[in-house]
């Protein structure tokens, strides 16, 4: 379902898994603006070393360059950073703007990130000054808070904190029939609105009241569904097809979304935070997959073509956002799809203009990465930083040019390009870690040797596909981390969109009433295709349709889980 285009993609570097951290802030005035800055600090730590990452928001008039200061209190010494400049003298750390990222906007943030060394303790700074401004998170030198204007519908920032999730009865009972599958049967799940059908529910399935009746009987505060049923759906992935043809976009309205719609509404919900995966995979196909790209199909140039993926988000963001306690979260591919310059930069913009076309960008409460994919959510053995013998991991056969190797640099370098285009500096991030885990004995304990690039980029990485477009039912592939709300600066949360178990893509042509057709980058055999660089498709056998039960696939992710289930 998630697969690579041809190479290139854009911003900034990598940023690596916090888990800690504090938030400061000071400020001052300068004679030309209501001078004000935001920073928050976070750490993931070791014996040794940290990786520690900042989120930089600018709270006066746009900066034409930026340089941000601040002194440690102990013997911390950065060793590499990334989007930014960094150096440093004594305890003294400077960080100026990237040359990619010089206009820091009002309100706009910034993301650098570095790797470092300490002994002792590792006591975070107490200040940051912001071309000399000191950072409170306010705009004047009397006020603490920063002036913040209440979400839309008086939504929260991230409907994922303090709240319990909705585990979904009928993925538990699946998981939790599986040998050993007790121990991860209690995570919450998607709840997938994949064809009309499923509104009611079809087939002895709950339909969408009987499970936010359920949610409400759990006690839970959070529900997540995936919206996903537009007109000539996936066009560059035949296993996901739907059931409406390229020109169904009335249908689409008054068949799907407007049914989706009331029921959210119903006052009987009004306590839940019901958050809406929109519409995955479809609008980054308009930007890798369309002529006059080498990967273009014939179904994305139609879709291109009429539009009618841009009208049938903007619809569905419209009608979702009317809704108050709807987060709406849009798609970004991930990683290995849209991480080079030029798929980046223009996915942003394509997101930016369809949110627009909503009515307001603030219909968008955020965005998310690698939904039913596998990128790892942390390489911890290499960075896009590192050389070998002088050459960059960039020009690795598996980075190949990428700005990114993993899906929280990929995550906060697409969310900055975001902030860039429009959305605000707020938005949060989602991270699928349904199946990225890439556990059990093939996952590499330490770097790979420096022989070359691609001996230590290969026996480095943890993601162990064969290459990184490939995408249906993955030989090897493991659970990842288990959900968990505001894991860092910028995620609202790791998720499990894509429920474990339930199959990308059937092995094999099987005939079937659901719209879904037969990809062979699902089937074991097949040699590959210009979006895979025609390697082979590195999926498991015997797999059934997709969203169907598939055990040995839920076996192979138990067994590899990382952390262990």
């Amino acid at each position: 379902m998630r697969f690579n285009s041809a190479r290139r993609g854009a911003a900034a570097g990598a940023a690596a898994a916090l888990l800690a951290g504090g938030l400061v802030a000071l400020v001052g005035s300068q004679a030309s603006a209501a001078a004000g800055c935001k920073v928050t600090y976070s750490v993931n730590q070791w014996n040794t070393g940290f990786t520690a990452n900042l989120s930089v928001t600018n709270l006066g008039d746009t900066l034409n360059g930026w340089t941000l200061e601040w002194d440690f209190a102990g013997n911390q010494q950065v060793t590499q950073g990334w989007s930014g400049e960094f150096s440093q003298s004594g305890k003294h750390v400077t960080v100026k703007n990237p040359s990619w990222g010089g206009t820091l906007a009002t309100g706009a943030t910034a993301t650098p990130g570095f790797n470092a060394s300490y002994s002792g303790t590792n006591t975070a700074p107490t200040e940051f000054k912001l071309n000399g401004t000191l950072c409170t998170g306010s705009t004047g030198p009397t006020d603490p808070t920063p002036p913040t204007s209440p979400p839309p519908g008086n939504r929260v920032d991230n409907p994922y904190a303090g709240v319990k999730a909705y585990v979904n009865p009928e993925w538990s009972a699946k998981a939790a029939a599986e040998p050993g599958g007790g121990a991860v049967s209690n995570q919450p799940t998607g709840v997938w609105l994949d064809r009309i059908a499923a509104i009611a529910g079809t087939g002895g399935a709950m339909g969408l009241r009987a499970h936010l009746d359920k949610a409400l009987a759990q006690g839970a505060g959070v529900i997540q569904l995936v919206v996903y049923d537009l007109p000539g759906r996936d066009c560059a992935a035949l296993a996901s097809n739907g059931e409406l043809g390229a020109t169904d976009l009335d249908k689409y309205k008054t068949s799907f979304i407007d049914p989706i719609a009331a029921i959210l509404a119903d006052s009987k919900y009004a306590s839940l935070r019901i958050v809406t995966v929109d519409e995955i995979d479809s609008l980054p196909n308009l930007v890798t997959n369309v002529d006059p790209r080498p990967t273009a199909t014939p179904n994305c140039n139609t879709m291109k073509a009429n539009g009618n993926y841009q009208k049938g988000i903007a619809y569905a963001l419209n009608k979702l956002g009317a809704i108050p306690n709807v987060y709406n979260y849009l798609d970004v591919g991930h990683h290995g799809w849209l991480g080079w310059d030029d798929n980046l930069g223009a996915s942003a913009d394509l997101l930016a203009q369809v949110a627009k076309d909503s009515g307001s960008m603030a219909n968008v409460h955020g965005f998310i990465t690698n939904t039913a994919n596998y990128g790892a959510t942390k390489e911890p053995y290499f960075t896009i930083d590192d050389t070998v013998n002088g050459t960059s991991v960039r020009q690795s056969k598996w980075v190949d040019w990428n700005r990114y190797v993993d899906e929280t640099s990929y995550a906060l370098g697409m969310r900055q390009r975001l902030i860039q285009a429009g959305f605000d500096s707020g938005i949060g991030m989602l991270i699928d870690t349904s199946r990225n885990g890439w556990g059990g004995a093939g996952r590499p304990t330490g770097p790979g040797a420096k022989t070359d690039v691609d001996t230590y980029v290969d026996g480095g990485r943890t993601d162990r596909r064969i290459h990184l477009g490939n995408w249906c039912n993955q030989a090897g592939a493991g659970l990842g981390e288990r959900p968990k709300a505001a894991p860092q600066a910028g995620i609202d949360a790791y998720v499990w969109i894509k429920p474990p178990g339930e199959s990308d893509g059937s092995s094999t042509e099987i005939p079937n009433d659901e719209g879904k057709g037969f990809d062979r980058m699902c089937d074991p055999t097949y040699t590959g295709n210009p979006r895979n660089n025609n390697h082979m498709s590195g999926a498991l056998p015997n797999a059934p349709l997709s969203g169907h039960w598939f055990s040995a696939q839920f076996q192979e992710l138990l067994k590899n889980a990382n952390p262990p289930a």
